[in-house]
């Protein structure tokens, strides 16, 4: 990607190498089905994860202190801060065209705040570990993130590149846009109603919205910024393929269980994460009244 020159987001809360703020509070959806997804990576339950993360978070809640990390011997690589520095400008070009769009539709748009941490944090969601990967918490509007993440994912998925990387902050900005337009809420009030492969097919639908709404993010951001280089999109479309439930399930256990995918199949993330890409019209991703057959 071109971000040379780039503004960098202020809206982010740097706590690497010190203990995170405690907070009390249930694990939003958006870090629930990260939760699922890498118990798929490390071979683990996936419904097991999630309820253990659910029985650690508790109720809903805001942030109640800070952590008594020092940060004394913490020394990020060079490698790190690059990532860092990265992050921030993503997240201000996120900020930059949802801002616009919002306003385009009589709305205001509230940014998240991105919290960088090392190990484990607590959020307003509940506890979380670099196991659980990049998330959104929808109590306290934050998207968590430990960089090593990104060397992770290309170390154990075979997915690189720094629009790949822009993708995935994207992903989790989606959700906080959802999160803004009621949808989120919604879903994950329905989704508690429901019986548990009913449950897990509007989370599918909702994290393909959410791979659509970072694709809008992209159009955008390049329409304004010419932000795409060549090899761009397929870095982004190769991420999404090994984030699809079929391919981490085949990778994690040898075969698949449909039943139980909360984030989609590797060609339908493709798709929605495209036809955002493509269009950048909001109006194009509703993968909520499509049949489930057909996403």
């Amino acid at each position: 990607m071109r971000m040379q020159g780039r503004r960098e987001s202020t809206n982010v809360r740097d706590m690497r190498g010190r203990g995170g703020a405690k907070m009390a509070g249930g694990l939003g959806l958006g870090g629930l089905v990260l939760v699922a997804l890498f118990a798929y990576l490390t071979g683990g339950n996936p419904l097991n994860a999630v309820l253990n993360a659910v029985m650690d978070g508790g109720g809903s809640g805001n942030i109640l202190t800070t952590g008594g990390g020092t940060g004394a011997a913490y020394e990020p690589t060079a490698e790190e801060q690059e990532l860092a520095a990265f992050s921030r400008q993503v997240l201000g070009g996120t900020e930059d065209v949802w801002t616009a769009l919002f306003a385009e539709a009589g709305r205001s748009y509230e940014p998240p705040t991105l919290v960088l941490f090392t190990d484990a944090v607590q959020s307003g969601c509940g506890g979380a570990d670099k196991q659980t990967g990049p998330f959104y918490c929808s109590a306290d509007r934050c998207l968590y993130i430990d960089l090593s993440f990104f060397s992770n994912m290309r170390r154990q998925l075979g997915a690189d590149g720094d629009f790949a990387y822009a993708y995935v902050i994207g992903h989790e900005v989606g959700h906080h846009v959802q999160n803004l337009l009621g949808t989120l809420g919604k879903v994950h009030a329905e989704m508690a109603r429901l019986d548990k492969e009913a449950a897990n097919r509007a989370s599918v639908r909702l994290e393909l919205q959410a791979d659509f709404l970072a694709g809008v993010w992209a159009h955008h951001d390049n329409a304004r910024f010419g932000s795409l280089e060549d090899g761009d999109i397929e870095e982004a479309i190769r991420c999404a393929e090994v984030i699809g439930d079929d391919y981490l399930q085949k990778k994690a256990r040898g075969y698949v269980q449909p039943e139980t995918f909360t984030h989609g199949k590797s060609a339908s993330r493709m798709k929605w994460f495209k036809r955002g890409l493509e269009s950048g019209e909001l109006s194009q991703g509703d993968t909520f009244s499509v049949p489930f057959g057909s996403l």
